[in-house]
């Protein structure tokens, strides 16, 4: 494989550099052991920029990004950076990465491992094989869209104004993004929106349907509001296939989805833009958990989101599914096994550190690749 595989590593904040130690690990491994070789660099963003740099990011590191083929990022944010002005908040970094590589379709995948069916607050047998994916709009939407403010009133009061707007582009590129992964997956979708009480939702309804009837009719196409999603998610989640929906309630439903699972240290998530002339897609790489900034530095954090953010970068960016396979059956199998990390850890089961869960996955692949 030419070395031609460029990854940016931002551990950022908290127990960021401590799990992407546990990528490099595994980066290492596949260097000696798959031949696969990567042009790695590694740079600062969030609070960690800021104490260095006084930004969140940094105008090269920004360019690093745009010229790296996928970014890997820990977790950004903590108390230490409370008090900083808004425009200079760690996660005005992540947001940035966001906004300037137009990464527009956010994936949030939602497994539930055999091994942890127990650790959800659902009965094992609605959750026991869960694998949903939700496609959430990320660069649109309620989050952006002008008018927004707050305004005092001549009365004395005030007003806050936000505006959700969507146009047909917006909403036919990340239906796509939804429909080509369905047709790897189980072949359906769900689109979900508000159709009954905004048009926008009518738009979205309207241009999911146009994308699906010329060029995706193979794949079964549902229609669904959102707070019946939010609803379908806890009653019968293995309905669900492919969710795609806009930035609010993508939020929304996909940290319900997350919380099917049990725990948040074993969720990864991507964030796609669109393809170039070259076939080429910036994307960027992170675990759906924050910085912890309270176990920080005691060998306490599960690595596993992030290693299986990585697996999902050796699979949409670097067409590695191999490679990715081989990480998420690791995963399975250590779990399998009886090792847990502290916020996963079950009556019976061995408690491990970080470190010791990195090792006990290389371990795993070891004896998969023979």
């Amino acid at each position: 494989m030419p070395a031609n595989k460029r990854l940016l590593i931002l551990p950022g904040d908290g127990i960021g550099p401590e799990v992407m130690g546990e990528v490099r690990r595994v980066i290492d491994w596949m260097e000696k052991r798959r031949a696969a070789t990567f042009d790695v660099k590694e740079g600062l963003v969030g609070g960690a920029a800021y104490d260095v740099h006084g930004t969140p990011i940094t105008d090269e590191t920004m360019a690093q990004a745009m010229e790296a083929d996928a970014v890997l990022l820990g977790a950004v944010g903590g108390p230490k950076w409370d008090d900083l002005p808004f425009a200079d908040k760690p996660e005005r970094g992540l947001l940035r990465l966001r906004k300037d590589m137009d990464l527009f379709a956010n994936l949030r995948p939602a497994v539930v491992f055999d091994a942890l069916a127990d650790a959800s607050t659902l009965k094992e047998e609605v959750i026991r094989g869960l694998d949903i994916m939700i496609v959430r709009e990320l660069t649109g939407g309620i989050y952006f869209g002008e008018p927004r403010g707050i305004e005092d009133l001549p009365d004395g009061t005030r007003r806050a104004v936000n505006t959700q707007v969507y146009t047909t582009p917006e909403i036919q590129r990340v239906a796509r993004v939804a429909f080509e992964l369905a047709g790897k997956r189980g072949n359906r979708v769900c689109s979900v929106e508000k159709a009954n009480v905004m048009e926008s939702g009518v738009l979205w309804r309207e241009e999911v349907q146009k994308v699906h009837d010329t060029e995706f009719a193979g794949v079964e196409l549902s229609h669904m509001y959102a707070d019946n999603c939010a609803m379908q998610l806890v009653r019968n989640p293995k309905q669900f296939d492919v969710i795609v929906t806009d930035n609010l309630f993508g939020d929304m439903l996909s940290d319900t989805a997350a919380m099917l699972t049990g725990s948040l240290g074993m969720l990864p998530s991507a964030s796609l833009g669109a393809v170039d002339g070259s076939g080429r897609r910036l994307a960027l790489y992170e675990p759906v958990h924050g910085t912890a900034p309270d176990i920080a530095g005691k060998g306490l954090a599960n690595p596993l989101a992030t290693l299986l953010s990585f697996a999902m970068c050796l699979r949409y960016s670097f067409d590695m599914d191999e490679d990715a396979d081989l990480i998420e059956t690791a995963a399975r199998k250590v779990l399998d096994g009886g090792l847990r990390t502290a916020d996963i850890m079950q009556p019976g089961k061995a408690r491990v550190s970080t470190s010791v869960m990195g090792e006990a996955i290389t371990g795993e692949m070891d004896k998969l690749a023979g």
